[in-house]
């Protein structure tokens, strides 16, 4: 059985598990570490350095956010990725990689998504 955590609002999360942290999906990873027991690693941006190291549940508790979900349904998935493709912070490439890492099954031609979403739609081209 895969070792979990208790986010602060109540849900549970293992390695596996996807879940939105600061309005981002991350997964969790533990860590060996003598200063912090685990991290949150950005589904796209994981193992680039990017990944927010904690001590303990405390600080994790001391950091999350309101735009913090925890775990989410398929269509709250969807709708972050829909909203994502209006986002400039996030390119197509990131978007499809999270989409194809996401439990959702998301298209990006369906509802708002497929018109004016995509990069080069933003800029024009």
């Amino acid at each position: 059985m895969p070792r979990t955590l208790e986010l602060p609002n109540g849900d549970v999360v293992s390695p596996d598990d996807v879940f939105c942290y600061n309005d981002y999906p991350y997964r969790l990873v533990w860590l060996e570490s003598d200063t912090h027991e685990f991290a949150l690693s950005p589904l796209y941006w994981g193992d680039s350095g990017m990944d927010i190291p904690f001590q303990d549940r405390e600080a994790l508790v001391d950091q999350w956010e309101v735009d913090s979900q925890g775990r989410m349904t398929a269509e709250e998935w969807a709708t972050w990725l829909d909203d994502a493709t209006d986002d400039p912070r996030y390119s197509d490439d990131e978007v499809a990689s999270l989409a194809a890492e996401l439990p959702t099954e998301w298209d990006a031609d369906d509802g708002d998504s497929g018109s004016g979403g995509g990069l080069r739609d933003r800029l024009g081209l």
